[in-house]
């Protein structure tokens, strides 16, 4: 599979750019983009064989989840099996932004995106890039790191197409990211816990939490 590149504005991204993602993710396939947490990969989640695509451009092992991007609160609640009440909080302050929460899922999100685990990470974005789509698409997106599972994450376009050259349809080239991953956390009615901090401090999210 031959790879595309197309160089894009990551704050005012071309509609022809956007339009021609959108159409590849419809058909399948897996695409690279710029958001405001470095470089990730795209694809339909409700699509097993574009799911099963992204495990095999990453060598992402079977049981680990892939983490969705929503365009609001109402998508993110579709997803979500009766979430604690500390979603909201934190979800509420934080997003749109770099902080993802792992919460039950639904029966709506495929069990092979839970990693068969029953939970799903979940995040808005901040970025123009990512929301274009799910604007397009009208439904959520997997979004995990643009990278060779246990390699760093790709910080630029030309990046991404060096390493994911043959195993995406497509990347739209948004210069440089030069911030920090999302933080990620998991979320219960009992309590909180940290997976990853990033961009987002813990501290920040334990006085939100009180």
């Amino acid at each position: 599979m031959a790879t595309d590149l197309i160089v894009i504005d990551a704050e005012r991204p071309a509609a022809e750019a956007l339009d021609r993602a959108a159409a590849a993710i419809r058909r399948g396939a897996v695409v690279a983009i710029p958001t405001d947490a470095l470089y990730v990969l795209v694809a339909d989640p409700f699509n097993l064989h574009a799911v099963g695509k992204v495990f095999l451009a990453k060598g992402r092992e079977p049981h680990r989840s892939l983490p969705l991007l929503v365009s609001d609160f109402l998508m993110a609640e579709d997803l979500a099996k009766s979430p604690p009440a500390c979603f909201y909080v934190l979800a509420r302050r934080f997003w749109p932004g770099p902080l993802t929460i792992i919460v039950p899922a639904s029966a709506k999100v495929p069990l092979r995106v839970t990693g068969n685990t029953g939970r799903v990470a979940i995040r808005q974005s901040r970025s123009q890039v990512a929301n274009g789509l799910l604007e397009r698409l009208s439904q959520p997106l997997v979004a995990t790191s643009a990278n060779i599972s246990g390699q760093p994450t790709c910080r630029s376009g030309i990046e991404v197409f060096g390493v994911m050259d043959g195993r995406v349809a497509l990347v739209l080239d948004g210069g440089p990211r030069t911030g920090e991953g999302s933080t990620t956390i998991y979320v219960t009615e009992s309590g909180w816990k940290v997976i990853r901090e990033g961009a987002v401090p813990v501290k920040d999210i334990a006085e939100c939490l009180g």
